[in-house]
């Protein structure tokens, strides 16, 4: 099911900004960023983000995502931002002229984590797969929009009722990039029930 872009509001808004009826552009301001505290003691809270709401507990959302990004930090993908201290993303984030980190964070009362692999920094596409299950969340990638890898599995605490998710881009740093976000879907959960041991009794 297409998404309707006209459900999608601003948490923040970037200087520029282009929204159609099939595609968003974002222009990156410097010095935009979101982590909270973990081994950089630092706490930044400025990335522009773009999203929409619901109280539905499965569903799967999917967009693709091509980025200029050509400084260090530069990242663009989805996000689910609860507030400040209580969210996700996942994204590129450009490295250097031979590598960029795949990744996702989560931030959980307070604190991020970082969890990425290496790709190459010749690569300027990639699609993502956001599911919910309740108050889990499976993130997934893919370089053509067909075949999604698991990126994580995780847990938000405060993830269990009405969320808002949607798309994000930022530079951390000096720079501005260009991130263009298209084909924007809403799909019954894509992320199905495990099928092997039991859940626990409570």
């Amino acid at each position: 099911m297409k998404m309707d872009i006209k459900r999608l509001k601003w948490t923040r808004e970037p200087s520029t900004s282009l929204i159609g009826k099939d595609k968003i552009e974002i222009i990156t301001d410097p010095h935009t960023d979101l982590w909270q505290r973990t081994y950089y003691h630092f706490r930044n809270d400025s990335a522009p983000v773009l999203q929409m709401e619901t109280e539905e507990k499965y569903f799967s959302f999917i967009v693709k995502t091509e980025f200029e990004s050509k400084n260090r930090f530069d990242q663009c993908g989805i996000v689910m931002y609860l507030d400040s201290e209580n969210w996700l993303k996942a994204s590129v984030e450009y490295e250097n002229g031979i590598f960029q980190h795949l990744g996702s964070v989560v931030t959980n009362n307070g604190y991020s984590d970082w969890a990425t692999t290496e790709i190459d920094s010749s690569i300027k596409v990639m699609w993502y797969r956001f599911s919910r299950r309740e108050d889990d969340y499976c993130i997934e990638c893919s370089e053509d929009g067909v075949v999604f890898k698991q990126m994580r599995i995780c847990h938000m605490w405060k993830g269990n009722g009405k969320i808002s998710f949607g798309i994000y881009a930022c530079s951390p740093e000096n720079s501005s990039f260009k991130a263009t976000f298209t084909d924007l879907k809403l799909t019954e959960c894509m992320w199905k029930a495990h099928d092997g041991q039991q859940p626990d009794e409570n």
